[in-house]
């Protein structure tokens, strides 16, 4: 939520889960125009995308309270990304639901962060109420897969995505499910 109080869903040893700041977006677009972080993903986003993208991420903290929480670092205040909630109504059998997610530039990749933060949005969610969770990622993205598997998810199914186009190599994803 984009407001001038930053508020602190959740911490853990070294991240604060915070709500967005909006010095956040250049780091944001950054992140997401890096070919490496976006090597699961059919493009890139440009900083128009982007912007939408956290105009989206605005939107669903106010309307249901909950969302990508920014990650940033405890020892340097440094935003690196988003772990966090994402709720989703797409033609899948599976839906709706809830998914957690996460993004994190790649300078921070292979630390242990993404499944520290994501362990600690599982405990948010179940404050929250939530029953249940939900992730997915293109079948070739191994490293998201670990991050489920480290928090305890399990493998339920393979689908094909919907929004991505007939015959490219990302149509095929990994679905994951917790219960909470």
């Amino acid at each position: 939520m984009e407001t001038d109080t930053v508020h602190v869903y959740a911490e853990t040893p070294r991240l604060v889960l915070r709500s967005w700041k909006p010095d956040d977006l250049e780091v944001f677009a950054s992140l997401n125009a890096d070919s490496e972080v976006m090597r699961h993903f059919p493009a890139p986003l440009s900083f128009e995308e982007t912007k939408a993208f956290y105009d989206r991420i605005q939107d669903e903290f106010r309307r249901v309270g909950y969302g990508l929480y920014a990650v940033e670092l405890k020892s340097t205040g440094r935003f690196i990304g988003y772990v966090g909630l994402h709720a989703f109504n797409f033609d899948v059998p599976f839906a709706p639901g809830v998914e957690i997610g996460w993004r994190l530039a790649a300078a921070y990749h292979r630390q242990g962060y993404a499944p520290e933060a994501a362990t600690a949005v599982l405990s948010v969610a179940k404050s929250l109420g939530l029953r249940k969770l939900f992730s997915f990622t293109a079948l070739a993205n191994t490293p998201s897969e670990r991050v489920m598997q480290k928090i305890g998810m399990r493998r339920t199914d393979e689908f094909d995505h919907p929004a991505i186009a007939d015959g490219h190599p990302l149509k095929r994803h990994v679905l994951y499910t917790i219960d909470l």
